[in-house]
């Protein structure tokens, strides 16, 4: 599941609405739908995201976040290291070898990580796209 996907399911229990009735709503299928909770599917258009944020009536905040966790929930990342260092493409590489056997817990400490190291203003509160 990805962080987009963890936040529409919650946002949906929130309002007490089935995952079915929810795809009539928005006009897509039931499958689609299961399929971008669970990270199944690429990146929703921008339209999709516009239309469950006022599905759910979000707004400001939460609509961003919403926005944000979208553009960070691509289930098929890659990473380009072209052009960079021989550790930069060790990482990548370890990375996209292990993260399946890493636990929530190392993970979380990975993303603590590198936001501390960046800072908080080029990882994890960038916005992404505006839509």
């Amino acid at each position: 599941m990805t962080p987009f996907g963890a936040r529409v399911r919650e946002l949906r229990t929130r309002k007490g609405v089935k995952q079915k009735q929810m795809a009539e709503d928005l006009g897509v299928s039931s499958a689609y739908l299961s399929a971008l909770e669970h990270g199944h599917r690429g990146r929703p258009a921008s339209g999709m995201i516009m239309q469950i944020c006022g599905y759910f009536g979000l707004i400001w905040d939460e609509s961003e976040d919403l926005k944000r966790l979208a553009y960070l929930s691509h289930p098929r990342a890659v990473v380009d290291t072209a052009g960079l260092s021989p550790k930069a493409t060790e990482l990548a590489n370890m990375l996209g070898e292990t993260i399946g056997e890493l636990d929530d817990d190392t993970i979380e400490w990975i993303i603590n990580e590198i936001k501390g190291r960046l800072g908080a203003r080029k990882l994890g509160n960038k916005a992404g796209p505006t839509f």
